[in-house]
């Protein structure tokens, strides 16, 4: 996609993270779960106010996958102690990546994907890793195909309901020494 871009999001775009947030989950998750359930877990996690604090931790990073002037995916990552579960403190969480199902196929999530691994390698992490849930079994493939592996599972509240995350994991290169 040539005209594709990924850049950082700031805090000043935090409505447009929003939006792009809720609509990207909604699309992902909203036929496998209850309207209830979907409608607490938008209110309480994608609300301004949290998203607002998820921007300004300087330990979390937001990025657009902008095309033209339209974004159409984002990711966040997450450093230190930013990480939802601390197993190494140098490697590198990606909480987040989605895309609008209207540009899926377009290899957007590659891109947003690549970054990921560059900004891991940028800080020497020994490695990236990531929650999926366990019914995404397209995304399960998707990270598969990239080289992550199972080490453990988690739990997921969304809304009353506790769902299973797998947790996964993509060792990086060591640097050599210079």
């Amino acid at each position: 996609m040539d005209n594709l871009l990924i850049v950082p999001a700031i805090t000043a775009e935090v409505e447009l993270l929003q939006q792009l947030a809720r609509q990207t989950f909604q699309e992902s998750f909203g036929a496998d779960n209850t309207p209830e359930n979907m409608k607490h877990y938008l209110q309480e996690n994608l609300s301004l106010v949290k998203l607002s604090a998820e921007m300004s931790n300087p330990d979390s990073e937001f990025f657009f996958a902008m095309l033209k002037t339209q974004p159409v995916g984002y990711m966040k990552l997450n450093y230190k102690t930013a990480q939802s579960e601390l197993f190494n403190s140098r490697a590198v969480e990606l909480e987040r990546i989605y895309v609008l199902k209207s540009h899926q196929g377009r290899q957007i999530g590659q891109m947003l994907f690549s970054r990921a691994v560059e900004a891991a390698k940028e800080v020497k992490a020994p490695f990236l890793w990531l929650g999926v849930w366990e019914h995404n079994t397209k995304a399960i493939g998707f990270y598969q195909k990239n080289g992550f592996v199972q080490f453990d599972t988690h739990p997921f509240m969304l809304g009353n309901e506790k769902q299973i995350d797998i947790l996964m994991r993509l060792d990086l290169p060591i640097p050599k020494a210079q």
